[in-house]
This record gives structure tokens, C-alpha cells and sequence, in this order.
């Protein structure tokens, strides 16, 4: 398997319709099921749309800003371990 730039550009990459499948499969998500259609959303970026729910009602406001700000950090550590 090529890594790098030769996975995208190289002779063994991946082949143009899989990243043409890519990319319309993230259009898709962006444009018909990521986004507040019923206007439930306790915050940013809350796409459960009042059908997913984990027990999320249920905390305090200082548990979920907790569990938000823990959320957060682990995303932005996953963004580093990237580089």
C-alpha cells in the first residue's frame, strides 16, 4: 500500500472514482443530513435532530460543559497526533 502523497497522485493510488465517491459522499452528509433540520439544537454543531439520545438531557449544565470541553481537547490532540 503507497502512503503519503503516492496514495493520492502515485501509479497504485486510489483510482478516480473512489475519489469522486468520496467526495460526494461527504456533499451528501453536508448537505442532507448534517444540519439542524428541527431547530432542537442545544448547541453548536448538535445534530441529533431529537432522535439520538445517550443520556445527554439528563446532565447538569456543568457536566455538559465539562463533557464539551473534554470533547474538544480530545479533538484537538487527535488534530496534532495527525501532524
Amino acid at each position: 500500500f503507497p502512503n503519503g502523497v503516492a496514495a493520492r497522485f502515485g501509479p497504485d493510488s486510489i483510482p478516480t472514482d473512489g475519489k469522486l465517491q468520496i467526495v460526494f459522499f461527504i456533499g451528501f452528509l453536508e448537505l442532507f443530513v448534517m444540519k439542524d433540520v428541527t431547530g432542537e439544537n442545544d448547541f453548536v454543531g448538535d445534530f441529533r435532530n431529537g432522535l439520538l439520545d445517550f443520556g445527554w438531557d439528563n446532565f447538569d449544565e456543568e457536566t455538559k460543559l465539562s463533557k464539551r470541553a473534554i470533547e474538544l481537547n480530545n479533538g484537538r490532540a487527535a488534530m496534532m497526533g495527525i501532524l
